[in-house]
């Protein structure tokens, strides 16, 4: 299965298992993220990941595009880099699985900041 649709915007992929042990490098000015999920605790007690299944918000670069080019053809580098903790759109990134890991690709333009 490669694509399936999910509802407003947003396309999951699933690679195949030929893809397995593999670096998914970015094309452009796109970005790859692994989703960070907080665990979500009313009165002390913590709730489990299948009541509250909303988009995760925050992520951490994996990889990097080159970056996207200008009007001129000149290339603009990303302002992100690997290992950065990052608030993006919720709705804005594509989700993607490999080797059974969830992961979204997003654009530069899709990040809102970067937490330090």
């Amino acid at each position: 299965m490669w694509g399936v649709e999910c509802g407003f915007t947003t396309t999951f992929y699933c690679l195949p298992s030929t893809f397995k042990n593999r670096m998914i490098k970015p094309l452009s000015d796109h970005i790859l993220l692994e989703p960070m999920r907080e665990e979500k605790k009313k009165g002390g007690i913590i709730l489990p990941d299948t009541v509250d299944k909303e988009r995760p918000e925050k992520g951490k670069v994996v990889a990097v595009g080159s970056g996207r080019l200008d009007k001129d053809g000149k290339r603009v580098p990303i302002e992100l880099r690997k290992g950065q903790v990052v608030l993006f759109k919720k709705y804005g990134p594509d989700e993607i699985k490999v080797d059974g890991k969830d992961y979204l690709i997003a654009r530069e333009e899709d990040v809102l900041a970067v937490l330090d």
